[in-house]
Order: C-alpha cells, then sequence, then structure tokens
C-alpha cells in the first residue's frame, strides 16, 4: 500500500512538473515588443519578438498599428535580410512642427513586414525579431502597439486584446512598451521576458515546480521510512 501511495506521489509530481512547464512556454509564446532606449516624448529603438505558434506553419507576415491618438510621427526601420517592409502613414487631423518648426502633416500608421521566400518565414519552433527607431513617443509611461501575424496556412492571429489589473493574461494580448521617464524616474523594459506584470515569471515558476516536486517526493520518501520502521 505504502509503495503504491509512494508511486502515485511520485507521478502526481511528475504531472505538476509537465503542466507548469506547459503553461510557462504557451504563456511565454506571445508578440512582445521592447524598447531599452525608449523614452516619454523621446526617441528609441523598438524590438518586436515574434515566435511561430503553430506546429504546421510559418510566420510569413507582421503588422504593427501605431496609436493615432498620441501620433508618432518618424518611423525608421532596420533593414532586414528576406523580408520587405512598408510604412503606412495617414494624415494628421491638426498639423503639427517638428524639432526643426517644419510643418508635419503625416503620422505612421502601421509598419508591415512581408517573407520574400518560404525560407525567409519563420519557421515553427522558431522566433524572429523586428526592429524600427520610433518617436517622439508619447508623454506617458505605456504604449500599446497592437500586432496582426500571418502564417503560410493563411491563419491570422490579432494581438490586441488589453490586459486588465487583477485578471487573468488574455489569450492574445497587444505588446505593451513601457516608456521610461524623461528624468530618469523609472526604466524601459530591460528585456523581452519584462515586457507585461502579467506575464509569469520564468525563475519564478522554475522554484515553485522544484518546491513543489521536493514536497511530493518528501512525504514519498517519509511513508516509506515509517513502513520500514513498523516492519522492525
Amino acid at each position: 500500500m505504502v509503495r503504491r501511495r509512494a508511486a502515485l506521489v511520485l507521478a502526481v509530481a511528475g504531472t505538476v512538473v509537465a503542466l507548469m512547464i506547459g503553461l510557462s512556454a504557451t504563456a511565454s509564446a506571445h508578440v512582445k515588443v521592447s524598447g531599452i532606449d525608449a523614452t516619454e516624448g523621446g526617441y528609441g529603438v523598438l524590438t518586436f519578438r515574434v515566435p511561430t505558434e503553430s506546429d504546421t506553419a510559418s510566420t510569413t507576415e507582421l503588422a504593427v498599428t501605431f496609436p493615432d491618438d498620441t501620433p508618432i510621427i518618424s518611423v525608421s526601420t532596420q533593414p532586414k535580410p528576406g523580408w520587405t517592409v512598408q510604412v503606412v502613414k495617414r494624415s494628421l487631423p491638426t498639423p503639427q512642427k517638428d524639432d526643426d518648426g517644419n510643418e508635419i502633416t503625416q503620422y505612421v500608421s502601421q509598419v508591415i513586414w512581408k517573407a520574400q521566400t518560404p525560407q525567409a518565414a519563420i519557421a515553427p519552433g522558431s522566433f524572429d525579431t523586428f526592429s524600427v527607431s520610433a518617436g517622439p513617443l508619447p508623454d506617458k509611461a505605456t504604449l500599446s502597439l497592437p500586432a496582426q501575424q500571418t502564417y503560410s496556412d493563411g491563419t491570422v492571429v490579432d494581438w490586441n486584446e488589453k490586459a486588465v489589473s487583477g485578471q487573468a493574461e488574455p489569450e492574445h494580448p497587444a505588446p505593451v512598451l513601457s516608456l521610461a521617464a524623461a528624468s530618469g524616474g523609472h526604466t524601459s523594459d530591460q528585456s523581452m521576458s519584462d515586457d507585461s506584470s502579467s506575464s509569469p515569471s520564468w525563475p519564478g515558476i522554475a522554484g515553485l515546480v522544484i518546491a513543489i516536486t521536493a514536497l511530493l517526493v518528501g512525504v514519498a520518501n517519509l511513508a516509506l521510512i515509517r513502513k520500514g520502521r513498523s516492519s522492525n
């Protein structure tokens, strides 16, 4: 009986580990954005990380939408071999002045990347990054940048859902960029793993898995020891 219980405990421990690892992988497989030099009201390099979640299709297109309520005037794209890039502009409701006093009548609405060949597409189980230099960025702490991901089989995934504080992370959250205060009051994303406070931390999950596994194994060992003593 004790051995059966011990085996059951160990089986449960293994299941817990597998589930926790699976949940962590699922939660982290999102389109995300980071910008270590992006500041409120300033300029910065924004990098989008795009994983291919499909087991059979490759990512062939990424379209990022920029806000129209806080328009970004200037976007420079980084050349990416095997991909074309298109900067889509729209007219401003009210013309603005740049730092040199020139009148600006348009803002950047979208940036669209497309793979030129199947070989350039992001294969299943892989990820790639896409970068732009953009500004001036809005004078606020965070910036939502919805993205649309297209696969080679025609599947389209819209990463545009808004995370709500106190609730579970949505299935397809919009990439959110953290902006550093102009005075240096807070820092921007330090790495891709810090894109959202609602995303689970892998070190924390790993620690929890280890603790749970150790506890269950300890219980099993204790049961075996007690069984041995009673038999003597």
